[in-house]
């Protein structure tokens, strides 16, 4: 199965190469790791100590952000290495000031495993949530270097714990300790022989739990909104915005903040299409002050601000629900908002607490969205969902702390 494994990697790696010409993303990633010995080589001095922590993109490292914070500041005579997958995070985070460098993480080849950590060896690294490469575990282990996997959730349909997967589970015994979200995972892990796991919690909840005293203030977006009841939707997906229009046509008073997952320019077009008049945030200082407080539709094309924008609305649609998975229900959430999102939400604990306790609502179609948005226009009835939603999150949080005194017990 290793080799195989190994194939794989191979022949990924030979895809994204193919394929880079025509697409950007593919570009982005076989670019980034060209040459990347020779460059990390370059400005990692090995003989510093150095502690490890990757994300497989920008949504994992919100995530572990705050465990990230928190090893920064105590462990002060270490530096700190972070490594994406995907240039959703590398792109946007390569500049951070929490890490004192920044790489996409090579393929996870035995060759390119033993150089990358010939040249950091770190104290320990850490992981957070997904992504789990063989010949870097394998090498950690075998170095008896820790690795810990923050915010960690387990299901039994995952390939770990098939009857094919006796490869992949043999990765997580190379893990030190999983920090998991709930018992649930505990039980699994443990019915699979694997005891080195107790519950912390999903991590994003320390994230987002401040936002509403951090959020930066957008002076352009206020006059856009004036007063006007708000709709914002973040992560949306064509599918998305396809509902969205109907329900604008229905709730004509509302304003709707767009922040689309993906802003390339072919997609912010399709979203022109549905909204001609709409407003790109990108030109917003070009705009009179007329055409703002008159305009029904705002357009976020540009990426950092959703975690700010929710503060300006009453209602908050969170997308991916008709493809992968939804996104970050959380940071709406934090803002004491009823979250709407679609059917596909299964994987994701958060939503399922949330419909539970009254702050989520989920739908399947376009009708269900409808009644969904109508139960919301009663005030009282918000009013208690937007409750549900905001003290979810300020009970849930606290996972960081329990995760850095197993660290400080440690005495890594």
């Amino acid at each position: 199965m290793r080799l195989l494994y190994s194939i794989g990697i191979f022949l990924y790696g030979l895809l994204l190469r193919i394929l880079a010409p025509f697409y950007a993303k593919a570009r982005l990633m076989v670019t980034g790791r060209k040459d990347w010995y020779l460059r990390m080589k370059q400005s990692v001095d090995s003989s510093q100590k150095h502690i490890w922590f990757h994300f497989a993109s920008l949504g994992e490292f919100e995530q572990g952000r705050p465990v990230l914070e928190a090893v920064k500041n105590n462990y002060l005579d270490h530096k700190i290495i972070v490594t994406f997958y995907s240039p959703s995070g590398y792109e946007i985070r390569k500049n951070t000031n929490l890490a004192d460098h920044v790489f996409y993480l090579p393929y996870d080849t035995a060759q390119n495993a033993r150089l990358f950590l010939d040249l950091i060896n770190p104290s320990f690294a850490v992981f957070t949530k997904y992504e789990y490469w063989y010949y870097y575990f394998e090498g950690l282990h075998s170095r008896s270097i820790p690795l810990f996997l923050v915010s960690a959730i387990f299901r039994p349909e995952q390939i770990f714990f098939q009857a094919y997967g006796a490869f992949f589970l043999k990765i997580l015994g190379f893990v030190t300790y999983f920090f998991v979200q709930n018992e649930e995972s505990v039980r699994l892990l443990k019915e699979y022989g694997i005891r080195n796991a107790g519950l912390a919690g999903d991590t994003r909840f320390d994230r987002v739990i401040d936002l509403p005293k951090v959020r930066k203030e957008i002076p352009l977006i206020a006059d856009f909104v004036e007063t006007a009841p708000v709709l914002v939707a973040g992560s949306t997906w064509p599918e998305d915005e396809k509902l969205l229009k109907e329900l604008l046509q229905r709730f004509q008073e509302y304003k709707l903040i767009l922040a689309p997952h993906e802003i390339n320019e072919g997609h912010i077009v399709s979203i022109l299409n549905l909204w001609p008049a709409a407003l790109r945030f990108s030109k917003m200082t070009e705009y009179d002050r007329a055409t703002l407080t008159e305009a029904k539709v705002l357009i976020i094309d540009n990426i950092g601000l959703l975690s700010s924008l929710y503060g300006y609305g009453q209602v908050a649609y969170i997308g991916g629900g008709f493809g992968v998975g939804i996104h970050n229900t959380l940071e709406a959430a934090t803002y004491g908002m009823p979250v709407l999102f679609g059917p596909n939400f299964k994987k994701f604990q958060e939503a399922k607490d949330l419909i539970e306790q009254g702050g989520g609502f989920s739908f399947a179609d376009s009708k269900g969205l409808m009644d969904a948005f109508e139960l919301l226009q009663d005030q009282s009835k918000r009013a208690e969902a937007a409750k549900s939603a905001r003290q979810y999150v300020q009970q849930k949080a606290g996972a960081t702390p329990i995760i850095m005194k197993y660290l400080k017990n440690a005495n890594l």
